[in-house]
């Protein structure tokens, strides 16, 4: 019998040395590259094949920074939503496009892509494509691009909690820059019009032109203001539908019947990190639950009570999900990153009950009110900040480094001194004293 050392070495077709190896290392770069950095990755990944003095990516995917930029300062620092939303709409679908539009306050000739599924945004300023070999060139950058904006939607919605705050600052920021800017120039236009409406103005025809052009600026500067507060909310009825697509596919291949409860259309708008971060802890949750084997049918529901967007996923009454499944674990920091809760109830035969809530508003941290009243232990305080974590006996037990029993011993004695008489009051009045 012959040995693998023993059979004859063939030729390959193509050799190690004849791979592409630039364009697979810029491959690589963009799946590895933070959400911070992919402007730069993909504008490295693109000048060998389109060279360019500026890339800029729009994408609604990052509410907190919907464009991501990289090349010459003088263009990325002046690039602004509304030039980008102007372009966008005028692509019909994902060819490359060449032209001049308005960026960064002055026609430029550009390259411009369109992410169809997104609806995301590339431009390259000043391309040059070479005489020879354009389409192939034109092939690669596409694909780049495609590669680009899928990994945007996918560390999107893996973001880490960290991501998550500081997304969600920088928009409340940007919200409130705008309105300073907004409420700044509609003064200053506003006093033009009613100066240039003055009847000490003879001159008529220079007083209706300078009003006209005045008030068109007015009405722009207004719909800036309000596209970009629509870059950072999404209408929690859009939000839902985004939500249903999303688990589209699962309904369709696994045969997993899931019911969507909806939220009141009038209900409140979301805040953009709010609904992606939903959207996310949803999907986790139902793919979560849906792995169980005995598992067929899950229902979700999404509510708004004005200050809270709430949430609750249950399964068909044959699921055992556990508060300290490590996929639970991720989707809870996602909830604290929030300053929202999660909450999980399992009862034999009636399956696993998961409860979420996520604020509406930033708040700042607040410090807890004073629980002296209590007369609490330091371990009985512990167990009870688990308890409002959403831990279950087993992971306090473990965290603890202590038995269930001795925990069951402490939770009884929570019990009788907070005067509840289950889990989900403890909590509730643990909450209400400020305990996070």
């Amino acid at each position: 019998m012959s040995t693998a050392a023993d059979l004859p070495v063939k030729d390959s077709a193509i050799s190690l040395p004849d791979l592409p190896w630039p364009l697979l290392q810029s491959v690589a770069a963009l799946a590895d590259a933070p959400l911070t950095q992919i402007a730069e990755r993909l504008r490295d990944a693109t000048l060998p094949y389109v060279p360019s003095s500026a890339l800029v990516i729009f994408t609604e995917d990052c509410t907190g920074r919907p464009q991501k930029k990289a090349g010459a300062e003088e263009i990325i620092s002046r690039a602004s939503i509304a030039e980008l939303d102007t372009l966008r709409a005028t692509l019909s679908d994902e060819a490359p496009w060449f032209g001049e539009a308005e960026l960064a306050g002055r026609p430029r000739p550009v390259l411009a892509l369109k992410h169809a599924s997104s609806n995301a945004l590339l431009v390259l300023t000043d391309p040059h494509l070479a005489d020879t070999g354009h389409n192939v060139r034109l092939d690669l950058v596409t694909y780049l691009w495609r590669l680009t904006a899928r990994r945007i939607r996918e560390k999107v919605a893996d973001a880490p909690p960290s991501y998550l705050l500081e997304s969600r600052a920088a928009s409340a920021e940007r919200l409130r820059v705008t309105a300073e800017l907004t409420d700044l120039h509609s003064t200053t236009l506003e006093t033009l019009l009613a100066a240039l409406r003055s009847s000490s103005l003879d001159d008529a025809a220079a007083r209706s032109t300078v009003t006209d052009l005045t008030a068109k600026a007015l009405i722009g500067l207004r719909t800036h203001s309000d596209r970009t507060t629509d870059l950072v909310e999404e209408p929690v009825a859009k939000a839902f539908e985004r939500l249903r697509e999303d688990l589209r596919p699962l309904t369709r291949y696994s045969g997993i019947e899931i019911e969507f409860i909806e939220p009141p259309l009038n209900g409140r708008a979301l805040p953009g990190e709010v609904a992606h971060a939903a959207r996310a802890i949803v999907r986790g949750l139902v793919l979560a639950i849906t792995e169980q084997p005995d598992v067929s049918r899950v229902r979700t529901q999404w509510d708004c009570d004005g200050e809270n967007l709430l949430i609750n996923v249950r399964d068909d009454g044959r699921g055992a999900l556990k508060a300290d499944d490590p996929s639970i674990a991720r989707l809870d920091r996602r909830v604290q990153a929030l300053t929202g809760t999660l909450r999980i109830e399992v009862m034999p035969g009636w399956g696993a009950d998961v409860f979420v809530t996520l604020p509406l508003d930033l708040q700042a941290s607040r410090p807890a009110r004073d629980v002296a009243g209590w007369d609490l232990a330091a371990r009985e305080l512990e167990v009870l900040q688990h308890l409002v974590a959403g831990h279950r006996n087993r992971t306090i037990a473990s965290t603890l480094g202590i038995s269930e029993n001795t925990v069951k011993f402490h939770v009884r004695n929570l019990f009788r001194k907070l005067e509840v008489g289950s889990r989900t009051e403890a909590i509730a009045l643990a909450h209400s004293h400020g305990l996070r």
